[in-house]
């Protein structure tokens, strides 16, 4: 039994016909043996508003929305079909359908959007229109979207808003009708420029969002039509033509479909300074003259038409100096007028323009360079060629232009003397003095940017120091001559400095040092050289020569020419010095020559004089007038090992032999000194004995006088420190008993004005209460009394008067309404006196008539 409430239902199975049925509630289902029942029971499906299901295989119906059923009572099912279902009455679903698509909220298309539908079956609208499969539509918004089983939602589409100085290129992707009803085929392009929102069709495809180029005074855009049209202004645009786009057209330009922006240019500015050549200019009939040229003259502000350029960009006019010029070559014939009287120049021709001036060259004419007068100082000059000739000169001590048919001309040297007249020490041929001496005509140039900062045009210039000799020779004329400091020299164009490679070193190695000025001074040459004596000991001499050259005329050119003509002057002075040494050394013997070295080398080096016997005193070489004055020996040390031990060993021995001789006399001068100390320390100690007797005979002394003085004084002191100590104790009872009178007074005196102050205070509080109260019954009675006037003054004077008669009016009334004339009223207990009340009772009786 299954009890199916409302809006439930079950599928049971019929075993027997194998048909499967449907039961709905409310109903009390009791199962039959043959029956089975599929599932449990099953809330039937409930679509709520604005929702939807799919169902799948769903049954069929006839006109009246029932079920049909086949002849065994199987329901009849639409197989592989679909069904959509909207809000409606709860349903169950029969045997065999399926929930495709569960319940779902229906789309809703907003505005300035669309879904993009595609027909999956043919089928006919509700506009009767055919739909085939493979079409593309688009459900705008705003609405809501009710899904069909013949379509599928392939996307969804928003609007496009286009902007002011905006626009959209749309391409069509298949035939079809835009928006304004224009016919496009696919692969067509088009522009939509109207501002608002814009929704694509279904076969429209949005390319790119053009954004508007603002042209102003200063920018320009130049365009090339792709494709031959017609523009907004109904000019015809032919494909490739290239056109610009300014102001003068348009504020805001957005390409066309068919256009295609190459750049944006901006105006060119001439100002009253400056001009520019454009090639290729635009001529009148709008086409660029290919090949022409055009000078422009500021003031002026233009656009360059397409194809136009601009020959060096913008220009400044050429404004010379006094000592200015510029040099200029005519490309064209044509008559200069700028010369007065005109000139008509021919192509190829040169010539030279010198300030003060302002000039604009033509386009027939071409600038060459610009020239500047070098100014140049008496010691300077520059090296100068003429192109025509081929001629090379110096200039110097003048201020000079180059002319048009000349040239600056670089002076080619070595680089050994580019760095020598480079370098921060001076060039002669002395290695020690160079290094103290620096060049002041040169800046600090490392040897190896040399050949960066030289500057061979300008003339040549060296600085020889004092005693110092330089030679220059002449290619040209064959001739050399010497120039002795200190003096300038200022080399010409086909003058060489002549450079000398001397040796260096020790011992000397040739073309170690090079040099173009030859020290003249004394100065000092060192060597070492090994000699090897007659037996067999061979030593190394570390000499040094003091030498210099010798000339009488400076003038004489012959003389001077004679410094240079040896080459390397030092190597050969050392080998002449160290063979004569070597034949002079090999014929004495070591122990000889150990003894007398100094005067075997001064012989071998200068020899003999045979009139005097004695030993010259110098040597002269008369090739180059080369002079020796002295040698000295800084040091001999062995070269052969065995000989340096034996020298080694004899100085020792001498050594020793000296050490142990002062070990000695020392020995003997400590003994000496050593007994006069003991003699000297005896008598000390007698002198110190005597001297301890006497002053132990002192101490005793003081000893017995100080016991005396002890014994007597003892006493004394007591009584003198008890006496002192009575007084101490008066004094301090004094001084206690007075500032014990004084803390008395104090207290007595403090506590008085405490009294005082409290009586005042209180006789001040009673005082200013005394007048608070008065004050506040003076307050009050004047409260009072101005409450009762104007109580008075309100109620008024006859409504006081009848207050107070009131009750004796009220009596009266009484009486009077009782018919009594005089009543009496009393308590019983107080007399009344009758004589006089009958009295009055009866009034004057006897006055009556």
């Amino acid at each position: 039994m299954f009890r199916i409430p409302p809006y439930h239902y079950l599928h049971v199975l019929d075993q027997t016909t194998n048909v499967t049925r449907l039961e709905t509630g409310p109903q009390t289902f009791v199962k039959k043996d043959n029956e089975m029942v599929l599932s449990n029971t099953e809330k039937m499906v409930v679509v709520p508003p604005r929702h939807f299901c799919v169902i799948s295989n769903p049954a069929m119906t006839d006109e009246n929305k029932q079920v049909l059923l086949d002849n065994l009572g199987q329901v009849r099912l639409h197989h592989a079909e679909d069904e959509v279902r909207l809000q409606q009455v709860p349903f169950p679903l029969y045997p065999g359908e399926e929930i495709k698509v569960k319940i779902t909220l229906l789309t809703v298309v907003p505005a300035l959007s669309a879904l993009r539908l595609k027909v999956t079956r043919d089928f006919t609208d509700e506009d009767n229109q055919q739909r085939r499969a493979g079409d593309e539509m688009l459900f705008e918004g705003p609405c809501t979207y009710i899904p069909r089983k013949e379509i599928e939602v392939i996307g969804q589409h928003k609007a496009i808003i286009i902007k002011p100085n905006t626009a959209v290129k749309l391409r069509a992707t298949r035939e079809t009708t835009d928006k304004n009803g224009v016919n496009r085929v696919a692969g067509e392009e088009w522009m939509v420029k109207k501002n608002g929102s814009y929704l694509p069709g279904v076969y429209e495809e949005v390319v790119v969002t053009c954004t508007a180029y603002f042209l102003t005074d200063k920018t320009a855009v130049h365009v090339a039509a792709t494709q031959t049209f017609t523009d907004e202004k109904g000019r015809q645009r032919k494909s490739g033509e290239e056109y610009l786009i300014t102001v003068d057209d348009m504020e805001a330009f957005i390409p066309g479909v068919y256009e295609n922006v190459i750049e944006t240019k901006g105006i060119t500015t001439l100002t009253n300074r400056q001009y520019c050549i454009i090639v290729n200019p635009v001529g009148a009939n709008g086409k660029p003259q290919l090949g022409a040229k055009k000078l422009v003259k500021g003031e002026k502000s233009f656009f360059l038409q397409p194809g136009e350029l601009l020959e060096n960009g913008v220009q400044d006019i050429f404004i010379l100096g006094e000592n200015e010029g510029i040099v200029l070559k005519a490309l064209e014939a044509h008559k200069d007028t700028f010369a007065n009287p005109p000139v008509d120049r021919k192509p190829g021709d040169n010539w030279m323009l010198t300030g003060p001036l302002e000039y604009i060259p033509p386009v027939e004419v071409i600038v060459l360079s610009t020239r500047k007068a070098f100014p140049l100082h008496q010691n300077e000059g520059i090296y100068v060629r003429n192109t025509n000739t081929g001629k090379v000169g110096a200039v110097v001590g003048k201020t000079y232009m180059l002319q048009e048919d000349e040239e600056l001309w670089e002076k080619q040297l070595p680089l050994i003397v580019k760095t020598l007249l480079s370098s921060e020490s001076h060039t002669a041929a002395d290695k020690h003095y160079a290094k103290e001496w620096k060049n002041p005509n040169k800046e600090n140039v490392q040897d190896d940017t040399v050949g960066d900062t030289w500057d061979g045009t300008k003339v040549v210039t060296f600085q020889v120091p004092h005693n110092a000799a330089v030679q220059l020779y002449d290619y040209k004329s064959k001739m050399s001559r010497v120039v002795f400091g200190p003096d300038l020299v200022m080399l010409g164009p086909d003058e060489q400095f002549t450079q000398l490679s001397l040796s260096a070193g020790n011992p000397k190695k040739p073309n170690m040092w090079k040099a173009i000025a030859l020290w003249l001074s004394p100065i000092f040459t060192s060597d070492v050289i090994t000699v090897e004596t007659s037996d067999h000991a061979r030593l190394q001499l570390d000499l040094q020569y003091n030498r210099h050259f010798e000339i009488e005329d400076l003038t004489n050119q012959v003389e001077a020419s004679k410094l240079f003509c040896v080459g390397d002057f030092v190597g050969d002075l050392c080998k002449a010095m160290a063979s004569r040494i070597r034949g002079a050394v090999s014929s004495i013997t070591f122990d000889d020559f150990h003894k007398n070295s100094a005067k075997i080398i001064e012989v071998a080096v200068f020899g003999m004089n045979p009139e005097t016997r004695q030993v010259r005193e110098r040597i002269k070489f008369p090739a180059n007038n080369f002079v020796v004055t002295s040698v000295d020996i800084k040091s001999v040390e062995p070269v052969d090992q065995r000989t340096r031990d034996s020298l080694l060993k004899s100085v020792t021995l001498a050594i020793e032999i000296t050490t142990q001789s002062q070990e000695a006399a020392a020995r003997r001068e400590a003994e000496r000194h050593e007994q006069e100390s003991q003699g000297k320390l005896e008598r000390q100690r007698i002198e110190d004995e005597a001297t301890s007797e006497k002053a132990r005979k002192k101490l005793l002394a003081l000893q017995a006088e100080s016991a005396a003085i002890e014994s007597t004084g003892q006493a004394k002191a007591e009584a003198f420190s008890r006496a002192e100590a009575a007084r101490i104790e008066a004094e301090a009872a004094v001084q206690e008993a007075k500032l014990k009178a004084q803390a008395h007074k104090i207290e007595t005196e403090a506590e008085l004005k405490r009294m005082n102050a409290a009586r005042e205070a209180d006789i001040k509080f009673a005082l200013e209460q005394n007048n608070l109260e008065v004050e506040k019954a003076e307050k009050m009675a004047k409260i009072e009394t101005d409450k009762f006037n104007k109580m008075v003054t309100v109620l008024g004077t006859k409504t006081i008067q009848a207050m107070a008669s009131g009750p004796q009016d009220h009596q009266v009334k009484m009486l009077q309404s009782l018919g009594l004339s005089s009543t009496l009223i009393t308590d019983g207990r107080t007399p009344i006196n009758l004589l006089n009340t009958a009295g009055g009772l009866l009034g004057n009786v006897g006055t009556q008539p």
